[in-house]
């Protein structure tokens, strides 16, 4: 190797990660004390609705990031995070659970299998399943393309911190008579709450944390799944190139580092000596 180019990797390996980054990355879920969870949306009610979520812990601060498609253009998207903290194993549904035969898996059939809410995944405002369950006005609208992106950052109990893995997300709203919007038409009135149309509350995904295992009390319901690859939305495109850089650059660090220490070059890292 050339002393030129030797000069170049002593130079790379020096500068601090955060210089070889283009833009801000997201937190890093990869350390000890930020442990991160995967869980890839499945659509019910054949909405056709996927995506993916990760959710991280650091002390009892929660972030959630969702990244999603094929729900209902231009309209609020309820989100939540359902399941139990007691150990209970709450599982997605499949279209058996339409226990009434309507054609369409109302909230409340589900519930059996997904659990009541823990947390309202709002945009802004309290979280709180009983006043924010509902609160259509404060959840994230999907676009044109019927879109949604979401990332929200929330304090939690240290229930919700220890029993995060029983823990799952569901997004609700339909479209049954292919109008672009909720009405009443479509399925009639919402079951929790008649002056809501049953398109703006039924589930349109729902997903569990992946490698999760289920809890200690059975409840009963089907598991979706979804393995690994699967019906998600990659999560490197909810997230935009800033974490890929991240993980190129330490990679490039590395390897430079390697390739040094084997040819007795000296590493110098920002703020002293190796």
């Amino acid at each position: 190797m050339t002393s030129q180019r030797i000069g170049r990797l002593a130079v790379l390996a020096a500068l601090p990660l955060a210089a070889l980054t283009v833009t801000a990355s997201p937190p890093a879920v990869a350390a000890e004390d930020t442990p991160a969870f995967q869980i890839d949306l499945e659509q019910l009610n054949d909405t056709g609705s996927k995506g993916t979520a990760l959710v991280s812990l650091r002390g009892d601060e929660m972030t959630v990031w969702i990244k999603s498609e094929g729900l209902v253009p231009g309209q609020p998207s309820a989100q939540h995070l359902h399941g139990s903290t007691e150990g209970r194993d709450f599982q997605c549904p499949d279209a058996s659970a339409d226990k009434n035969g309507d054609g369409v898996l109302d909230n409340t059939e589900a519930t059996v299998h997904y659990g009541d809410i823990n947390i309202a995944l709002t945009v802004s405002g309290d979280t709180d399943a009983a006043t924010s369950g509902l609160a259509v006005d404060r959840m994230p609208v999907a676009d044109e393309e019927g879109k949604v992106t979401y990332k929200r950052t929330i304090k939690v109990g240290e229930d919700v911190v220890e029993k995060i893995k029983d823990l799952h997300i569901v997004q609700h709203g339909i479209d049954r008579n292919d109008n672009d919007k909720y009405d009443f038409e479509g399925a009639g009135k919402s079951e929790l709450d008649p002056k809501l149309p049953q398109e703006a509350t039924a589930p349109a995904n729902c997903g569990v944390v992946k490698g999760a295992a289920v809890g200690s009390v059975p409840v009963g319901g089907i598991e979706t799944g979804g393995e690994a690859g699967t019906g998600g939305t990659a999560w490197g495109t909810a997230i935009g190139g800033a974490g890929a850089a991240s993980v190129a650059a330490a990679g490039v660090v590395m390897i430079a580092r390697r390739r040094m220490a084997s040819r007795g070059v000296a590493v110098v890292k920002a703020g002293g000596a190796e």
